[in-house]
């Protein structure tokens, strides 16, 4: 099997293309390419290259998902992986409307899912590392307690629609060129529903949903990364008619620590030592992100740069035992406020290593002893 196109590049859009692009753009080609219409050898791939195309940017959660991952996402895209409500139902009716002057098919309404819901959450790297639970609030459509989603008042029931006889649909015979086409639309006066509430709710106002607050705790597991995402399935909104509800996805944003870089699951400290440190060595503590810090030897003549490694001193892997490292850098300090005595002492360590330095040297003093020690 070849490889796939990308699917924006199939219905000819943009990334940033709108749901109402992506919809004009499948319908313009479904026409084309219709095995129906087009007879071209070719054309019936082409036509479910495209319809594959719009199964998934026309979902909102497979779109996103096909925008980080590509074509090798969770469970691959496909055939056959869209939503409720195949692009079909919409193109036979689109073609039906093209060639036989509006004569097509509707699906009546029924039970709908909810929609997903995003949620921004700040962590601390340290909360990154080790995991954390965190209180969050969001707001959604929720299923409305007085009427427990029925959208009726409590006591009373929906009546039967007249017009299309509770069936939810209108059906209207034409005779066209091409023979007898049975025209099945959703009735426009229950909207597909076969019921009509006389009586709503006086709580949610008979659409059976109410917009409420909800306090949700979120694990984080330990070793999350900038731009993940956590799922918490049936926490998005409720879905209408009695339809189950979408998801609720938290993208988790890692701050900048004020000591530590993070490198994947390692770690960077920069260390600062001044030159008689590097030149006769020092034993010092270092900041660890656990708390406890961890003692570095430096050993004599290390240079600017130098790596100390601290193993199983970084960040936990997600869903493992095993942690990175920390790596820890040598930065040489250059001091910039010595006093007489200081730089009497410099001058006659710099004639030991045969630089006779002298003040008001263009260089200066701090600049010849630099160059001196090769730093």
């Amino acid at each position: 099997m070849g490889t796939k196109r990308d699917y924006y590049e199939v219905l000819g859009v943009g990334r940033d293309a709108g749901e109402d692009d992506i919809r004009r753009a499948f319908r313009r080609l479904a026409r084309q390419y219709h095995p129906d219409v087009n007879k071209d050898e070719g054309a019936e791939a082409r036509f479910k290259e495209i319809n594959e195309a719009y199964e998934v940017l026309s979902d909102p959660q497979k779109r996103r998902t096909y925008d980080q991952f590509g074509h090798n996402g969770p469970r691959g895209f496909g055939p056959g992986t869209g939503p409720m409500g195949s692009p079909f139902d919409d193109l036979v009716g689109d073609l039906f409307e093209s060639f036989f002057g509006g004569v097509g098919t509707a699906t009546r309404r029924g039970p709908q899912r909810g929609g997903d819901l995003q949620y921004d959450l700040t962590l601390t790297l340290e909360e990154a590392a080790f995991g954390v639970e965190k209180q969050i609030e969001v707001v959604r459509w929720a299923t409305c307690e007085t009427c427990k989603g029925s959208g009726a008042k409590p006591g009373s029931q929906p009546t039967r629609c007249s017009a299309c006889n509770g069936t939810g649909e209108i059906r209207r015979v034409q005779q066209t060129l091409f023979g007898q086409f049975v025209n099945v639309l959703v009735c426009d006066r229950c909207h597909g529903e076969g019921k009509i509430i006389t009586d709503p709710c006086p709580t949610c106002r008979g659409s059976g949903r109410v917009r409420t607050p909800k306090r949700i705790a979120v694990r984080v597991p330990a070793g999350v990364d900038d731009g993940q995402q956590i799922r918490l399935s049936g926490e998005g909104e409720a879905g209408a008619k009695g339809g189950p509800t979408g998801n609720l996805y938290i993208r988790l944003h890692v701050s900048e620590h004020p000591v530590f870089k993070r490198q994947g699951n390692d770690l960077l400290y920069e260390l600062p030592l001044n030159f008689v440190q590097a030149a006769l060595g020092d034993e010092v503590e270092v900041p660890t992100l656990a708390g406890e810090p961890a003692k570095v030897r430096i050993p004599p003549g290390t240079q600017h740069g130098k790596v100390f490694r601290l193993k199983e001193k970084g960040v936990p892997y997600l869903g493992s035992g095993r942690r990175g490292d920390e790596h820890v850098r040598v930065r040489i300090v250059i001091p910039t406020d010595l006093n007489d005595e200081q730089k009497r002492l410099l001058q006659q360590l710099a004639k030991s290593f045969g630089h006779d330095i002298t003040p008001g040297d263009d260089k200066g003093l701090l600049g010849k002893f630099k160059d001196a020690l090769g730093v």
